[in-house]
Parts: C-alpha cells; structure tokens; sequence
C-alpha cells in the first residue's frame, strides 16, 4: 500500500480523493504544513508515499505516469510529488526546508506545498522525474474560473484513449508497428483488468513459442503451418507483455530480464525445432540452425557493445559526424524510416519471415533465407556504426572501457597474455587476427588435425593482447563481437568436421548455453547491475578458455567422444551459469531493485 497526503481543504465535488484510492493509494488529509510533516513522518519507511495538492486538476492518467512508476526514485507532476523508499529522506528534508519547520504551519504555508516540494528536492541535487504528459491535463488552478476551464480541458481528452496510444513502444519495426500493435494493445487491458502481470504474459509467450517448436519437430507439413501460426502468436503475446508493462506501469528488474531472455530462448528453440523436423524428413540442417544462431547472436553483441561503448559520449558528440548527420536527415522523410527499419530484419519481421518460410516451404529454405537477411543486415548496421565510430569525434569513458572488457568475458588464459602490453596494433585488428587464424585452420583443416590447437593457443594470446589496454579506442567495442564469432563459428567448424550424428546438436546445446551467458552479461550491465561475478568468468573458462578445450577434444578425441565431450561442456556450462543467473536475478527482485524498462532498438 503507499499513502498520499492530500494537502489543504479539499474542493467540494473533486474527485482526486478516489482517483488516488483506485491507484492504490491510502489517503490522508492534511490541514496544514504542521499536519503534513506529521502525517508524513506516520506513514511506514517502506512505503511509496505521496503529497498532492487538494486543489489538482487533471487526468486519472496524469496522476498515475507522476504518482506510481516503480522505475524512478522521485517524480512529480503539477500539483503531487512522489517518493519511493530510497528517496523518503529528500522527500522529508525538502518538506522541512518547504513549510520551515517549527514556525507552526499556517494555511498560506500549505499552499501549493507539493510544487515547492517538488523544487526543493530537485534543488537538493536528487533526480526528479517528471513525465511528459503530452495532452494530458495536470494543474492547480487558482481561481473557480480556471478549475471550470481545466475541468473542461480533462472532459476534452480521453485519458483511455492516451494511454492505449501511450502503452505502444515509441519506436517499433513496419511489421510490429502495422500489424500487432493496432489490437495486441487492447489485448494488455484486457490482461490489465484481469490482474494478469507482463511477467505472466511473457512466460506465455515462451509456452507458444516452445509448443511451436514442438510443431516444427514433428517434420509434416501440418506441424509446420501450425508452427508458423503459434510462432506468430507467440510474438503477439511478447508484443503485449511489454505494453501490459507500460499500460499499468508494472516494470521490474526480474520483468526485463525475462522478456529479453524469453525472446532469445524462444528463437532459438524455434531453430532447434526446425531441424529436428527437417531431420524427420532426412534432410541434416543443423549445421544451417548453429549458423543462424552464431550470426543473430554476433548481430546483437554489435549492438551491445556498440550502444556501451557510446552510451556515456553521446551527449557530448552527438550528431558530430557526417554518418549521423545522414542518418538523421533520412530519419526525416517517412519512407525511409521504415525502409531503414525493415533493412535490419527486427524481431517482428525477422520472426513474421520465419512463420511464413515455415508454414510454405521447407526448414532448409527458411534457413538459408534467415541467414541471408540476417547477414545483409549485419553487414548494413555494422558498417554504419564503423562509419560512425571512425568519423565522431568522441571521449570514451572509463564506465564504457569497463562494459566492454565485461562484454568480451577474458577468462584466466587470455589474462595471463594481457600482461603482455608490448603491442601497439589496434584492439580490433589484434583480435580479428586471432580469431581469423583459428577459423582458417579449423575450416582447412581435417577433423583431428593437431594445427587447430595450434591455432587456438595462437588465439588465447592474441585474445590477451587485444584486451592488454582499456578498450577506448574508436573501434574497440568491436572487440566483444570479433571474440563471439571466433568462438561460436570454432564449435560449429569442429563438429561439422567430425562428420557424426550427434556432433551439431550437441554443438547447438553448447553454443547455446554460452550464448545465454553472454546474454545475461549484457542485461546486467543494462540494469545497472554489473557484469557477472569473476568466479563465474573463470569457472567456465572465458571465451578463449572454453575455445581452447574443444580445440584440444576434437584433436585427441574420436568424432564420437568428441560429441560426448560437447554435450558435457554444453551441460556443465548450462549448469554453472543458469544456477548463478537464476538466484541472481530472483534475490535482485525480492531485495526490491530499480525497475528496469528499456525502448531500446528492436531486437
């Protein structure tokens, strides 16, 4: 329950008192400053609480974007100020500072008290969110004539009709945009009047997807058009989860992570289905789904470490280069907008492109189109952020240096080399050496040839020298990337060689129990919450580490063990790092920390 303290003498006929009682408020009335600083002190420490001027006027709307978003410490509207927990003793300090405390309070004192609260607080140096309203009417009027004139100016506004439009991500694919979001937005209201929460409706989306992919696997044509149906349908849910969240304001650390890990957990599982559907019908395309998971994972740690690495520079030098500059002149004429949108195949068009190839053809041609638009994409957005690295004139941070060393997860090996600070080459050029050496071998090379460990060693060097400095340079962040393919593109080389059943399933199982470490990696970072505990980095080996130990199986190991020794890695590594990840996130949410909700692009 939170409390707001209503404060001067309530208007006749206002209906703030219940508008306040349907947000989840208990409200207080307070006469007078004195009052006010008493009621206040009353209310519980762990509480959200809440002052606001009796005389406010507005919507039901405004109040709840001001009054209960769990993602902001402190945020205000005209007319109310709110605190959470963490900020009750600025709330507290600047009511003292407001009302002057032991003078008695008077009713000139309590005037307009939630304004000058307000200011007091933002004066006292804490963040005060204050939301854009945009049509939404919240105000304090002096005067009968201009409470009728607000009042008229709320009846003229659907406040539903906001926050329907409002609960939409502000920037979206052409597929999402067009063809989800114009009815998935009355399906979030009709969860949110059911009491049904995003994390609910997320882990709903994850059921569709993984019964889809359980369609996919039966390998007839009917498992396929009923897989491409519930795969849509799946992203529907996924589309609704996010603007259920936004709709209710019901955001939460744990919430983000699930919806960001739900989404790759079901892509992938959808891969996974698809060739063991195609294997029903003799058809082998594993190698082709490991490829289509190796390259959109590559694509988003671009976009990680990219958006890291400018994430602190970017008020600084924003809009300072030629690529930018282009871009946001494009960005001003509609049709390229969306062109520019759908080039970089989104999760909604990417997936709509899935479900159809699916449904019509079969996994093999689905796959090889994915991984062809999937490619041109990243060949697309990685060359207009190395034009913008190499043309921005830019100051990295040591926070964003931090990122991507975390980014490029080093274990023990690498270390050990990165003392090794002789080397002048660029970062980026150090570790695509490194990483084009061990692909070469293990792409040239037969199954059991003892140059692929040769190489790897090569690789563990080089991985250390390309992390010897603080990556600040203009390119670094690509670094992270360079080091996923490397590592992903090995285990996928290697167990196509051995040439056995067995071999890319459990290289699949692999690469994906890496991946999802990675992932985590990234939504740590995102949610201020740090990367992963050194201890986890080592255990499981570091990029080069776990590169290393294939490297060293499939030369001393049958094809056979060496499928064994991949599904061994693949479930210790799951192991180790779902355990930790798990009880990491859970104990971050019940120990109440900051809500998490990122636009962001789309995936």
């Amino acid at each position: 329950m939170s409390t707001a303290i209503l404060t001067g003498q309530p208007v006749p006929g206002s209906p703030l008192e219940g508008d306040l009682r349907s947000l989840g408020f208990d409200v207080r009335v307070a006469s007078d400053a004195a009052d006010t600083e008493t009621l206040l002190a009353a209310v519980p420490a762990g509480q959200r609480v809440a002052i606001v001027d009796a005389r406010f006027v507005g919507h039901v709307h405004a109040l709840r974007l001001g009054l209960t978003d769990p993602r902001f410490a402190a945020s205000a509207v005209p007319g109310a100020v709110t605190a959470q927990p963490e900020a009750r003793a600025d709330l507290t300090r600047a009511l003292g500072a407001t009302t002057g405390s032991g003078n008695g309070g008077s009713a000139l004192a309590v005037d307009a008290i939630a304004d000058h609260v307000a200011e007091a607080i933002e004066a006292g140096g804490r963040a005060l969110h204050r939301p854009d309203l945009g049509t939404l009417v919240a105000t304090v009027p002096s005067d009968p004539q201009t409470r009728n004139e607000a009042r008229q100016a709320v009846a003229a506004v659907d406040d539903e009709a906001v926050r329907l439009r409002t609960a939409v991500k502000s920037r979206d694919g052409f597929f999402t945009t067009y063809c989800i979001s114009p009815y998935s937005r009355y399906i979030a209201r009709w969860c949110a009047r059911r009491g049904l929460t995003p994390n609910q409706v997320t882990t709903a989306s994850l059921l569709v997807a993984l019964i889809a992919a359980g369609c996919a696997a039966t390998g007839t044509r009917g498992g396929f058009v009923a897989a491409g149906l519930l795969l849509l349908f799946s992203f529907v849910l996924d589309c609704t989860d996010g603007q259920l969240a936004r709709y209710s304001l019901q955001y939460s650390t744990l919430g983000a992570w699930l919806d960001a890990t739900f989404d790759r957990a079901k892509e992938y599982a959808y891969y996974a289905g698809l060739a063991l559907g195609a294997a029903r019908g003799g058809d082998d395309v594993w190698a082709l789904a490991l490829g289509a998971m190796v390259l959109q994972t590559a694509r988003h740690v671009v976009d990680f470490s990219f958006n890291e690495a400018n994430a602190d520079s970017i008020a600084a030098s924003a809009n300072t280069s030629p690529t930018a500059a282009l871009s946001d002149k494009l960005d001003s004429v509609g049709w390229t907008v969306w062109l520019r949108r759908m080039i970089v195949l989104p999760i909604g068009e990417r997936w709509a492109l899935i479900a159809v190839l699916t449904a019509v053809t079969t996994p093999r041609i689905t796959l090889i189109v994915l991984l062809i638009g999937c490619g041109l994409a990243a060949c697309y957005t990685t060359a207009g952020r190395v034009l913008r690295s190499l043309t921005r004139r830019a100051t990295r941070t040591d926070r964003a240096a931090q990122a991507l060393a975390d980014l490029a997860d080093t274990g023990p090996l690498a270390s050990a080399f990165a003392a090794l600070r002789s080397v002048g080459l660029p970062a980026p050029a150090i570790a695509f050496a490194g990483g084009a050496v061990l692909a070469c071998v293990a792409g040239l090379t037969s199954y059991g040839s003892p140059w692929v460990v040769v190489a790897a060693v090569i690789y563990v060097a080089t991985s250390g020298l390309a992390v010897a400095r603080p990556l600040k340079g203009a390119l670094d962040w690509l670094v992270p990337p360079f080091f996923r393919a490397a590592e992903y593109g090995t285990i996928l080389l290697l167990a196509a060689k051995a040439d056995v059943n067995g071999a890319l399933p459990a290289a699949f199982g692999l690469v994906s129990a890496v991946a999802y470490h990675h992932y985590d990696t990234v939504y740590r970072i995102r949610g201020g919450a740090g990367a992963p505990p050194h201890w986890l980095v080592r255990t499981i080996g570091g990029h080069e580490g776990r590169t290393l130990v294939v490297a060293l199986a499939a030369t001393l190991l049958t094809d056979t063990d060496f499928t064994v020794a991949l599904t061994a890695l693949a479930v210790a590594v799951a192991l180790v790092v779902l355990v930790e990840s798990i009880r990491f996130w859970v104990t971050a949410h019940k120990r109440g920390a900051p809500a998490v909700h990122d636009e962001g692009e789309p995936a």
